[in-house]
Formats: C-alpha cells, structure tokens, sequence
C-alpha cells in the first residue's frame, strides 16, 4: 500500500472517532428528534454505497416522524435539519431571508469553476453578480432568445421525426441533453451547434463529462464534501482538467475575439462583457465571467433535460393528457399558419399545467440553505423546547416529499395538470409548490428553463407521438446509482412521426424537405 494511502487511512479513522464522539451526538445533546446515524457517513451510508436511491433516502427522512416540524439527520459529519414544516419554510427562505440567505454550495471544493459561481457565492459577494446577472433573465431579453431556442427546438423535432419506423425506441435523456447543450451554446456562449447531427463535438462531449460527476464519482464526491482541506492536499477534483480547461479556453478566446473584432451578440458572455467600464458597476475580471457562464451550463444541462424526460414519459404514459396537448398546440399552428411566436408559446394554458404538474412530481433539486446568524426554531413537537439554529449549520427542504403530501394535494402521486386549474389553490410562490426555490435566492433562470421546455415539447409533439417502448421503466422505479433523481434503465419511449399532423406544418416540412 503506498505510504499517502496510510496517511489517508489514519486521517479518517482519527476524524471517525472525532466525529463519533463530538458532532454525532449534537442532536442527542440537544433532544432534538434525529435518525440515529452511523461513524463517518452519518446518515448517507445506504445512498453513498448504491443500496437506496435518493427518493427512498429523502421519504425515509421526511417521514421518519411525521408529526415533526422539522428532525435532524447527519449528513457525513455535518448535522442537518431537515424542515417539514411550511410555515417555518416560508420564514426562512422568505420573511427572514437575511439569516439563511446563502446555499451550502461547493466552496469548500478544490473546483474553481464550481466554488465561484452565482449558486455557490455567499454574501455581498452574492448579491453583486446577482444584481450584475440580473438582466440576463428579464422578459426582454429573453423573448430574445425565443428565436434561438426555436430554431434548436425545430431541428430536433424534425430530426426525431424522421426517425425510421424500426429505430423509433429512443434514448429521451441522450437525445434531450443534446437539445439543452445546444441552447446554452447559444444562448450563453454564443456558439451554434446542431448536436444531434454532431454528437462527438467537444461542446457536448465535455459538458456530459462536467456534470455527470453526481452518477458517475458519487464516492469521490462526498469524500471531498467531508474532508475538503484533505482534498485540496492531494489536489483531487471533481471535473477533470481537459474538461475545465476546454470551457475556460472557449470563454477567454470568445471574449478576445468580440474585443478585436467588436463582435455583439445577445448571450450571457456579452452581458459580462458589457459591464466593463460602466460608473459605478462592479464589472467581472475573466475567472469570474468563466465561473458564471459555466454555471449556467452546469445548472441547465441536466436539470432541464431531466424535466423534458419525465415530461416526455409522463405523456407517453398518459396518452389522453398528450392528445389534449397535441391539440392545443394544433390550434396554434393553424392560428399562426405555422409562424409560432413568443406570445402563442406563452398563451398554451393546457402546456403550462403539464409542465407546472411535472415540476410538482419532479423538481429538479432539493433546497438547502446555511444560517448566517442566530435563529429561533419553534418546538419541534408540543412539549418540547424551542431550539436556536447557530451560525453556520445548514439545512435541507425536500421539496420532492413536499409536492407528493397528501396534506397539501389531492391523489398526489397521480400526474394531472388539471390540479392547477384551481383558482383556489394558490399554489405558485408557496411553500407547497416550490421547484425552483422561493424567495429571493430562487433560480435566477427559472424563467429561461421554462421557456426552453415549453418551445422543445411544442416542437415535438407538433411533429411527433409519444408512446412507451419495451425499455420504458413502468411502473417508474428511481436509480440507486445517481445523486440525482432519475429511473432505472433511463428515459427510454418510442417516438415516430404522427399520422395527424397539422397540415399546416406539413407543408412547411415538405418545402423545406424541397428547398434542401
């Protein structure tokens, strides 16, 4: 055994025992309701070592006392409360935002492309690139991007709809990451790629490598989430370095050539740039355009696809929910001739309540959040005391559990967008429904993923059918083996042509087809 894999060996056992006798008992200390955890992996052992995935770990969790406020569990060696209760999360992540206003983030990773970014920054530092980033995401600018997402939304809806009848069982996860990369390259890097015909460019290649760590190096991951000085030591990192350098290399080329040649476009990198030299702004240097570009790669590229993906199944498994939506959008075309804008995309009610029911089923990521200064919880249960949350401790909302409670929705578990037609139920902005977060620390880009989901489905359902294949997981059973939330044996559907399709379309299919 080589000697740093002794020395290795020794450091965890002494934090083991560390960790055994002084902050895996805080809880206990405490009396505060708690999953009893295990040395070292506290309460991740099962999720870190592929025995449950990561929706069975969050219900154990959540329901784990159910008439609880909130419990705590350990997430390695860090105690973590889990919040259930939604008045609480309402005041922390909203009325009392100044004392949790900060995510847990990757700071204490050796990733500067992951620890400099808006999700990961903490305080001033925070609210100066959000204020900065903020323009990015306004109405405005992103009506801007409609044309640039259309046209990646139109190549890979015509592409999947020529798809030979006997090749039509289709990876949804493969062929919808290459649809988000190209969007991002677009949109945030101002590069245009057609992926679906390309898909060994270093665009797509590198991004799958940069944000798959969560699947495919989970143990490496929480090893650095635990011992982030030991990993800085031996210089360990999540992304390799051809990965990290092939994104930074193309920011600071861009960013060179649009100098020289006094290039403008409507993306992220120009936004940057723009700031340069403006009274009073505080203008990013190079490393911090790169680390806020990349994040938005990072942030997009699998959640987006992810939420297209269950969409999709969701569809192909509910097929009167898809033939509504088929005609909705049927009507659009004949309304518009085929010319379909801005405006028409954001008029699709019916499109709007799938979507809104596959983020309720599906959010992308769960919420966390550090105490920046000294909080009073209420008590947990009656009876017991009320509990002051510290500077520096952090905490989970699983706003996954929460969606599918039946305290807060009806038949949760059954997909039906119709629910939002409630006037009733305010369920937007509350901490019932809350999948991009809530408050001022929610996704920046919500209203971009959004847009990009609603143009893509439009697309391809205008064109195509959805139907489950002999490899579509049904009923739906979540893989053990990611850190993030997707079935065993991926996202796989039949997709073929439709026999039906608006005649409208047909024919702006068929001159183009004779144009070529």
């Amino acid at each position: 055994m080589e000697y740093w894999l002794i020395l290795l060996s020794i450091v965890i056992g002494a934090l083991g025992i560390h960790y055994l006798f002084r902050s895996y008992n805080f809880f206990k200390r405490h009396d505060i309701i708690h999953v009893p955890p295990v040395p070292i992996l506290g309460n991740m052992t099962s999720v870190i070592f592929r025995r449950i995935s990561l929706t069975d770990f969050i219900h154990k969790l959540y329901t784990y006392n159910p008439d609880a406020k909130y419990i705590g569990f350990y997430l390695m060696g860090t105690p973590t409360f889990l919040f259930r209760d939604t008045e609480i999360i309402k005041s922390v992540l909203v009325k009392n935002f100044e004392a949790f206003p900060d995510h847990y983030g990757f700071n204490d990773l050796n990733e500067p492309l992951l620890a400099n970014n808006l999700f990961s920054l903490r305080g001033q530092k925070w609210r100066d690139v959000r204020t900065l980033l903020s323009p990015f995401f306004t109405s405005s600018k992103i009506k801007m991007m409609f044309t640039l997402m259309s046209e990646c939304a139109v190549d890979f809806a015509n592409y999947l709809s020529t798809v030979p009848a006997d090749k039509g069982n289709i990876d949804m996860k493969d062929v919808f990451a290459k649809y988000t990369n190209d969007i991002i390259a677009s949109c945030a890097f101002g590069i245009k790629i057609n992926s679906m015909k390309d898909p060994t460019n270093k665009f797509f290649v590198y991004g799958k490598e940069a944000t798959n760590f969560f699947a495919t190096r989970p143990i490496k991951f929480f090893f650095l989430r635990m011992f982030p000085t030991l990993g800085r030591i031996l210089n360990v990192k999540l992304i390799d370095k051809h990965v990290s350098d092939f994104f930074k290399d193309i920011i600071r080329t861009t960013i060179a050539s649009r100098d020289a040649e006094n290039i403008t476009r409507p993306d992220m990198i120009q936004l940057m740039m723009d700031i340069r030299g403006k009274d009073d702004r505080r203008e990013l240097d190079v490393d911090d355009m790169i680390a806020q570009a990349f994040i938005f790669f990072f942030g997009g590229f699998d959640t987006s696809s992810t939420t297209m993906c269950f969409a999709a199944h969701e569809l192909a498994v509910n097929t009167d929910i898809q033939i509504k939506l088929r005609q909705e959008i049927d009507k659009v075309l004949e309304e518009s001739n085929g010319k379909v804008t801005y405006e028409a995309i954001n008029r699709l009610e019916y499109l709007d309540l799938v979507i809104n029911e596959v983020l309720r089923l599906y959010p992308p990521v769960l919420i966390d959040r550090l105490c920046n200064k000294d909080y009073e919880l209420p008590p947990a249960l009656p009876g017991k005391k009320p509990f002051t949350i510290k500077k520096g401790m952090n905490f989970w909302i699983v706003n996954f559990e929460i969606h599918r409670d039946k305290k807060y929705y009806d038949d949760p578990e059954k997909f039906c967008p119709e629910r939002f037609l409630d006037k009733n139920k305010m369920y937007h902005n509350s901490p019932y429904y809350m999948p991009f977060g809530l408050g001022p620390r929610m996704c920046i880009a919500n209203r971009f993923a959004m847009l990009e989901v609603k143009v893509v489905l439009f697309h391809l359902l205008a064109r195509c059918e959805l139907k489950p294949c002999t490899k579509t997981t049904l009923p739906l059973k979540f893989s053990k083996k990611s850190l993030t939330i997707i079935p065993e044996g991926g996202f796989w559907l039949n997709v073929h042509r439709r026999n039906d399709m608006h005649p409208v379309l047909e024919s702006i299919l068929f001159d183009s087809v004779t144009n070529s």
